[in-house]
This record gives structure tokens, sequence and C-alpha cells, in this order.
């Protein structure tokens, strides 16, 4: 018996599945840090590009419980960088979350694999991230990064903050009570329209990985307890012009920070009636998400809809065009996606005359 072979039967009689021996044959993690991690818990908010990855790395490293949250579908233009979908899952329209699951599955049966089709709001947040070990943002926006930040001080759950659009990418892990948190660094999110999208400036798909890798491997030693390996600077690449920074902001910490010092939580706080509706910049499309949605399944819409136009429907959701370059994408929560239009009144109007307000 080779030594392999003998390492693999000991991890297995030790409860630790030979799936993982050469994880675990990386010192730092062991045998112990793979047990912790398959009793860990994680929620990763977002599903594209860098939720793909991070959900790729958490499930094949053996965490034992994921939760994924997305509130969107699989387009064509998806499958240049969101490695967990394929050209059926875009001629499907089938939603990130569970298209991310099915596939994760088939990769790791141990883990428990919980995707919820769902925009991430302040109806909803906390219900989401409270039972988590550790939250991942692999969002595209900074109101629901503000939104993740407001539960991780309130609840006290580390998050781990991503971005990347073109080729530059940044990262930084945030502790409650020992770090800044985002709203130290960024007082408030930017004004809508003022900063490049991946849909405006593009996005290659290696500073993905490199982001994404950066924050998984941060969620390791978070979830093993190797805290003193954390990073504590705010990392930040250009893959194409080839620069790397590492920011340290360990001082940064502010005594008047609306949330981490005065616990004023403004984004899971947020009046409803104002995050009802919402241009998603780059996309021309607006989502509209009622507070108090018709509770009404899709086959409904679907009968409702059919004599005014096209209408396509599978189990996740329901595609109506009411004219030539408009969409109407309507989800069994509630939500309506507008595509066509980044005019609110216009979406607000369409949504009146088709769904009802």
């Amino acid at each position: 018996m080779t030594y392999v072979d003998t390492f693999l039967h000991t991890e297995q009689e030790n409860g630790v599945d030979a799936r993982y021996s050469r994880q675990v044959l990386f010192s730092p993690i062991g045998s112990e840090g793979q047990r912790k991690l398959n009793n860990s818990r994680v929620a990763i908010v977002g599903m594209g590009a860098l939720g793909t990855v991070l959900a790729n790395h958490m499930v094949r490293a053996g965490v034992g419980y994921v939760r994924l949250i997305d509130r969107d579908f699989v387009e064509p233009s998806n499958l240049q960088r969101q490695m967990l979908y394929d050209e059926e899952d875009a001629a499907a329209m089938t939603p990130k979350a569970v298209a991310a699951a099915k596939r994760l599955q088939l990769v790791n049966s141990l883990v428990t694999i919980e995707p919820h089709v769902t925009d991430l709001n302040a109806t909803n947040a906390e219900g989401l991230l409270g039972d988590v070990d550790l939250i991942l943002d692999g969002t595209d926006n900074f109101s629901v990064r503000f939104l993740i930040n407001d539960v991780s001080i309130k609840l006290g759950i580390p998050w781990i903050y991503g971005g990347a659009v073109a080729s530059r990418g940044v990262s930084l892990t945030i502790l409650p009570g020992q770090t800044p948190c985002l709203r130290c660094l960024f007082t408030q999110a930017p004004a809508a329209g003022t900063t490049e999208t991946c849909d405006t400036a593009g996005v290659i798909g290696g500073i993905i990985h490199v982001v994404a890798s950066f924050q998984a491997t941060e969620a390791m030693k978070l979830l093993i307890g190797a805290t003193e390996q954390l990073n504590t600077r705010m990392q930040q690449w250009d893959l194409w012009f080839n620069q790397h920074s590492a920011i340290q902001v360990t001082g940064a910490r502010k005594a008047d920070c609306p949330a981490c010092a005065s616990k004023q939580y403004d984004y899971l706080e947020a009046h409803l009636d104002s995050d009802t509706i919402q241009s998603l910049c780059g996309r021309n499309s607006v989502q509209i998400h009622p507070v108090l949605p018709a509770a009404k399944p899709l086959e409904y819409w679907e009968e409702r809809l059919k004599p005014l136009g096209p209408v396509e429907r599978n189990r996740f959701l329901l595609k109506f065009q009411p004219a030539a370059n408009l969409t109407m994408i309507i989800f069994p929560d509630g939500r309506v996606l507008i595509q066509g239009t980044d005019d609110l009144i216009q979406a607000k109007s369409l949504y009146s005359r088709y769904i009802g307000m």
C-alpha cells in the first residue's frame, strides 16, 4: 500500500472524505480544518461571474452548507465568464441560482446547496443571511453591498467584499468590530450611472478568477479559524496593465461611521416604497419588486397575458413581450424585470397596465 493509499484510508477512518485528501495534505488545513469546513455555513450573494467561481470553490472545498442567492436568469452573454452555466441554461432562461445548484450538486453530493431565486432586499436580508458563518459578495452593485454590510455589522457575521469590471478587481475582508466596515471606506453608494459596469465597460474572465479565488482563500482561513493569516489590506488588481496594489486599511475605522459606530442601518431599514423599483445600470432594464406582490402562479399570468402578446413560461419564470422592443419577465416571488427601457416612469406604466399596481 502506497503512502497516499494509507493516507486516504486513514482519513476516511477519521471521518474526512477522501475527495479532500489533497486539501488535507496542506498542513495549515489538515484533518481538523477540513472538519471545520464540513461543518461551516456560507451564503453567496449574486451568482454571476464572481459568485459562480466562489460557489465552485466552496462546494469543492467541502463547505457543508452553501446558500446561493440570485434574482436573475442565465443569458447568452453570461457564458463568457460565468463558469457554471451552459448554452442549455441560457436557452431555457434558467434562474442562475437553480442552474448553479444543479451543476454543483453533481460535483459534491455531500454539501447541502440551497438556491434562492430572489432579490436580496431590506425585507429578506436578515432571514437569508442571518444563520450563516460567512457572507461572500458576488454582487455587482453597491446598494446590495451596503445592505450586506448592515446585516454583517448588526448580526456580527464577517463578509468578504469583491468586485470586478474590465480588467480591474478589488477585494477586502471585513470583520465586524475589528476591521473598517464598507461604510467606513465608502460613505454612500455611488450615484447611478457614475461607475463602470460589466455591461458598459466589459470584463475579461481572468480578473474574475483572481478576485474570487482571493475571496475563497480568505473564506477558508476564516472558516477554519486561521484569523492570524487573514489579509488586512484592500487588494486591487489590473491584469491587463500589470498593476497590483495592497492598501492597508486597518486604521480607517471611523468613530462616526453610521453603520459600525452608530449602529444606524440605513440600508437594512430602508423605506420599502423607495426600494420597489430600480433601474439596472447598463442593462436597459428596470426591476419592480412590489412590497405586497399578487399571489398568483405563473400559469395565471400566462392565461391572462397570452392574448396580448407572445408568452413563454417555464417553472421558474414567464416571459411576455407586449411590444417588439419590450420584454417583461415575471418571477414567482412577484418581481417583474422589464427589459428594453431604463425609464422608471415607462416601466411603472407597463407594470400598471399589464400587472396592476
